[in-house]
């Protein structure tokens, strides 16, 4: 199976030395959705970054619950149990090797 995003990021004419750009660019998906993405604010400041956006870190957070609950609800569903909601409250640490 294959699977497809786009990813579109531009400059507008922002300084690109000293990384003084903004982060800002949208994932697209063959479904139409479209979803503003930066960079995450605890790696690069605002204005450069934007707490409002998806960042690369929490999508892959967020991809990783995803894949659990559909995975938890087939499950469910193959052994008889019906289930009436579900949430999951993920977290996802990046550490640095000691």
């Amino acid at each position: 199976m294959q699977f497809k995003a786009t990813l579109e990021w531009k400059r507008n004419g922002q300084d690109f030395p000293g990384q003084r750009y903004s982060r800002a660019h949208t994932w697209h998906f063959d479904g139409g959705a479209v979803v503003s993405a930066l960079s995450s604010p605890l790696s690069v400041p605002l204005p450069m970054s934007d707490a409002a956006a998806v960042d690369p870190e929490e999508a892959l957070v967020a991809a990783t619950s995803s894949c659990h609950m559909l995975f938890f609800l087939s499950i469910a569903d193959k052994r008889g149990h019906t289930v009436d909601s579900y949430t999951d409250h993920a977290v996802g640490m990046l550490v640095k090797n000691a």
